[in-house]
């Protein structure tokens, strides 16, 4: 009999919402067999609001709250596709997770203190789908004293985990972020800015949301007083747990670096820059986290950016540097798929973090319930 769970992720590269539809009682599939994906695209206006609301800006509350209505009606969107590629009625899915945009995080190491806002309208979206919604995962671990991220990291475990291996999972989306699993520990957390920096320079340059391929940086040259200037920032050398997000990593981080030591440069130089900056603080993560990793799996949108990928190949050479289709798990679906284990984790009452990842006092159940009636 089925057990199917939908999972859904809009990330920091704000390109859209993906959905997967998974049946977790396949039993050759440790981290659930996905039946179906869809994705479903932010138009301009509904971008430039959530990128806007990243920052403090007039009328928040406000704004906010039309901005997660309209981002649970493209989650229905998804959601209504899935279900009718797979040819699946509401009443076949258990839940669907919904984890939300964030648009603010600031967690506090060790205390509860610490605070993560995730714009979304569960209650909408149960309305619209008619399926049970569970949202709102990081908020519990970080009453527990938590980053409340990343939390992916318990489903590369339960997905990718092999005995006897040590492997290393990173998700390059607009934050990177590093998982390593071994027999005996998984810690995992954000390594730093991913495709933000880079999709935010190509945005204002060429007017394209996104380098693809990451061409336009390959066709520059790497400014090194720039490079080293911005790998002085403290937080690459914060030990972890740790998590990060635009909070840190945005357009006003840019600007005094940029200032100082790139003024007169070529702008497809700094795009350069920024995918060296991007990909050696990731190997900086794996050398000092996992020295002993046999192998290097990448998800998420920058697993599609050649020259990222090339640039990471070079630099952890000879580590074998693939992707997590190697595993069963496309790119674009290992985030939604892991959100869909997150809700099944919630209807199951089981503990959905890792202390070892975020640094929470122990084990929690991640999630709220809206129930489709």
């Amino acid at each position: 009999m089925a057990e199917l769970y939908i999972g859904l992720m809009s990330g920091t590269s704000l390109d859209g919402v993906d959905g997967v539809l998974v049946d977790f009682a396949a039993v050759s599939a440790r981290g659930g067999k996905i039946i179906a994906h869809a994705h479903e695209p932010f138009d301009a206006p509904l971008r430039g609001e959530l990128l806007e609301l990243h920052a403090r800006t007039h009328d928040e509350l406000t704004r906010g709250a039309l901005a997660a209505n309209a981002l649970a009606k493209r989650y229905a969107a998804v959601v209504a596709s899935l279900l009718e590629a797979a040819r699946v009625s509401p009443s076949d899915v258990r839940a669907v997770a919904a984890h939300g945009q964030t648009v603010r995080h600031q967690p506090r190491a060790g205390s509860n203190d610490g605070h993560t806002v995730q714009l979304n309208n569960p209650a909408l979206l149960a309305e619209l789908s008619g399926i049970n919604v569970v949202a709102d995962f990081r908020s519990r671990d970080i009453a527990a004293g938590g980053q409340g991220a990343p939390l992916v990291p318990a489903f590369h475990r339960a997905a990718f985990a092999r005995p006897g291996t040590t492997l290393a999972v990173l998700n390059l989306g607009g934050i990177s972020n590093l998982t390593v699993l071994s027999d005996d520990l998984t810690i995992g957390f954000d390594c730093g800015p991913g495709n933000a920096l880079l999709d935010f320079w190509c945005e204002r340059h060429l007017g394209r949301s996104f380098d693809d391929g990451g061409r336009w940086a390959a066709s520059g040259q790497v400014l090194a007083p720039l490079l080293n200037a911005m790998l002085a920032t403290a937080y690459f050398a914060a030990p972890p747990p740790k998590s990060t997000g635009r909070d840190l990593f945005n357009a006003e981080w840019l600007a005094p670096f940029l200032a100082r030591h790139a003024v007169l440069a070529k702008p497809e130089d700094v795009q350069a820059t920024l995918a060296e900056l991007t990909a050696v603080t990731v190997v900086h993560a794996i050398r000092a986290h996992a020295p002993a990793a046999g192998e290097l799996l990448v998800c998420g949108g920058g697993a599609f950016n050649a020259h990222l990928m090339r640039r990471l190949e070079a630099l952890t050479a000879p580590l074998p540097v693939g992707t997590t289709a190697a595993l069963g798990i496309a790119p674009t679906q290992v985030e939604a798929a892991a959100f869909a284990w997150l809700a099944r984790q919630f209807v199951l009452r089981l503990p959905g973090n890792l202390s070892t990842v975020t640094g929470a006092s122990g084990p929690r159940v991640l999630g709220a319930l809206y129930p489709a009636a």
